[in-house]
């Protein structure tokens, strides 16, 4: 069975590779380019994983984030916070919210694409941000 990775970006570069690179490592991607978006697919199907920029138009990635977590049936979601801001406050809201991991862009797609493949198959975080 193959997982499912919801990537939500709203640059179209970044949305192209991680397509590429997660759908090499046998994953299921879809995409939603804003906040509004993103919990919409959620609601039609909830994905294995959330990859999840903060910086996205309509809502921002930490109040889909705090959504996510709000919604019973995604208990078992993990997410992956995206982020241009290297701040540690950033980091550590993203964390508070419930989010699995942390990455600072710019980052590696296929370190990303490695982390994704660890969170999803040992089902825990792996707290291996950039």
């Amino acid at each position: 069975m193959s997982h499912t990775v919801l990537v939500v970006e709203d640059e179209p570069n970044i949305v192209l590779s991680l397509q590429f690179i997660l759908r090499q490592a046998g994953f299921t991607v879809r995409v939603a380019r804003d906040g509004d978006q993103a919990l919409r697919a959620i609601d039609d199907y909830v994905p294995n994983l959330v990859i999840l920029d903060i910086m996205l138009p309509k809502q921002d990635g930490f109040a889909v984030c705090e959504a996510i977590r709000a919604n019973a049936a995604c208990r078992n979601v993990k997410i992956i916070m995206l982020s241009a801001k290297s701040r540690e406050a950033d980091k550590e809201r993203a964390l508070a919210l419930g989010a699995d991991e942390f990455v600072t862009k710019p980052f590696s797609t296929r370190a990303l694409g490695k982390m994704v493949k660890d969170i999803v198959t040992i089902k825990k975080p792996v707290h291996q941000a950039k």
